[in-house]
């Protein structure tokens, strides 16, 4: 009896083991069924099994942490409760003499408004001016002007907002702003934001009277509930609501952002508009304010309250908010119906490049059936990962037609697509899973030939400042880097 207690004991170490063992495969056979039905892209889930399977335990935690897109039971019951509120302040733009007129602009292009309009509710509205600046200096000047004649309110949404060199001049122009009575409310995203929530420009505005929010706090006790990757990543203005700003340009002075990065500065372009399009804007910005404020009731905090919306130009408009709480897939179903919708020419500016199958072979069908494809690429980024992923896909597009060209005149953060030098899409949107997925994104469909031109004279200049690839280069390179390359692409549909 002894000997037999004495086996036992020594088996128990082992029968733990094979415990732990059971109930680990348990959970990963669970979560790989969560995965199968959750119905994501064949990429994204054949991915993700992988990781469960061979990263023991490791994969399982990572998956709990980032799998899902958790919004969290609040913001999903805020998002709930705001849908018809939203849906009734668009339906006020949609009036007769702010209604498109196709014909002018191309009865083929009336299918991708409707497409924007249905997912996102959002309809397309004449009657815009706009203004594309590529120098963020001038940027600077006309946005600071623009703080400086505010009555009412001011505005501002960014993903991320770095101290130093001229944005604090910004700060000193709310200061005014402030002073003078004018409302001003500023969002950022906590992560992207985060030096700045606590640096003394944010005292400074608090102290003026300007409310600063933080979007999308993170903290160790949320992991479980909400996906803390989830990022703000839009950046919009709003004076008066009579004028509104948006692009790519984060609240930055480039020649001191990232300086150790290793790519030089960033370049970008913005849109400074008037008219219809402006409200739209402010119905984006007044939902995530509210959503992140916990404002009571179900009226969004419009400051200005019912203005005559008033024609100042001939460009039709598409304001598309896209996010992890909107249709996840909006927006690249938007994208990739104006891809195949381009005929002669098709340009593409974004720094970071990991698409879809969908996206992919949308981009080399078009090169394969006689459009010229451009796409425009920062020769360095500031993610190794991205990079990595993104020189796989680089040699599909070459060997299918497309030409891709590696801009050398710094880190290319402009996201731009001009479609036949006839209508275009610009913002804040990139051409990755996280944007695509994770991210709160802005984006412009703009049906207007003359702004489509100007923003094709924009690309240009990139065109000129790069270095078109080559084919049999990019085949010659070695074995190892290769298999380095195919080695991230197998998580790119996670980036």
């Amino acid at each position: 009896m002894s000997s037999f207690v004495e086996i036992m004991e020594r088996l128990r170490p082992f029968a733990w083991a094979v415990l732990l063992l059971i109930l680990h495969v348990m959970v990963q056979i669970v979560l790989a069924v969560r995965v199968v039905m959750s119905r994501r892209s064949v990429g994204a889930s054949l991915a993700w099994i992988t990781i469960l399977f061979t990263l023991p335990m490791v994969g399982s935690a990572f998956y709990l942490l980032i799998g899902e897109l958790r919004l969290g039971s609040r913001r999903t019951r805020l998002v709930k409760q705001l849908n018809e509120p939203i849906c009734d302040r668009y339906k006020a733009l949609d009036h007769p003499r702010l209604h498109v007129n196709w014909q002018r602009l191309g009865d083929e292009w009336e299918q991708l408004s409707r497409s924007g309009e249905q997912m996102l509710q959002v309809p397309t509205l004449d009657g815009n001016k706009l203004e594309l600046i590529g120098q963020w200096g001038l940027i600077f000047d006309r946005l600071i002007s623009d703080i400086d004649a505010a009555q009412i309110n001011c505005d501002l949404e960014f993903y991320i907002w770095y101290c130093g060199g001229r944005t604090e001049e910004i700060v000193s122009a709310i200061e005014r702003a402030c002073a003078r009575g004018v409302i001003c409310r500023i969002l950022v995203d906590a992560m992207g934001s985060q030096a700045f929530l606590r640096s003394r420009d944010a005292l400074r505005l608090r102290i003026a009277g300007a409310v600063v929010q933080a979007a999308l706090p993170g903290g160790l006790w949320r992991l479980p509930f909400i996906r803390f990757d989830l990022r703000l990543h839009r950046k919009i203005v709003l004076i008066d609501d009579q004028i509104a700003w948006t692009g790519s340009l984060n609240l930055v002075d480039p020649r001191y952002f990232k300086k150790s990065s290793g790519v030089g500065q960033w370049v970008d372009a913005m849109v400074r508009i008037e008219g219809p399009a402006v409200e739209a804007l402010a119905i984006t910005f007044q939902t995530d304010w509210h959503i992140e404020t916990s404002a009571k009731g179900l009226t969004l905090p419009d400051l200005t309250g019912e203005q005559k919306i008033t024609k100042h130009g001939e460009s039709a408009v598409q304001v598309l908010p896209s996010g992890p709480a909107n249709r996840v897939e909006a927006i690249e179903r938007i994208l990739i119906t104006a891809i195949y919708a381009a005929r002669h020419e098709l340009v593409i500016t974004t720094p970071y490049f990991v698409p879809s199958e969908a996206l992919q072979m949308a981009l080399s069908s078009a090169a394969q059936r006689g459009v010229k494809v451009i796409l425009i690429l920062p020769a360095k980024v500031d993610s190794i990962l991205a990079r990595l992923a993104s020189s796989t896909f680089k040699g599909e597009l070459l060997d299918a037609g497309v030409f891709v060209a590696q801009f050398y005149g710094g880190l290319l953060h402009t996201k731009s697509v001009t479609i036949d030098q006839r209508i275009s899409l610009f913002g804040s949107l990139n051409m990755d899973p996280r944007s695509f997925r994770l991210n709160f994104e802005i984006t412009l469909a703009i049906y207007d030939a003359e702004f489509t031109q100007s923003l094709r004279a924009l690309q240009q200049t990139y065109i000129d400042q790069s270095e078109m690839m080559d084919k049999q280069a990019w085949h010659g390179r070695s074995r190892l880097i290769r298999f380095t390359e195919n080695l991230a692409r197998l998580v790119s549909p996670l980036l």
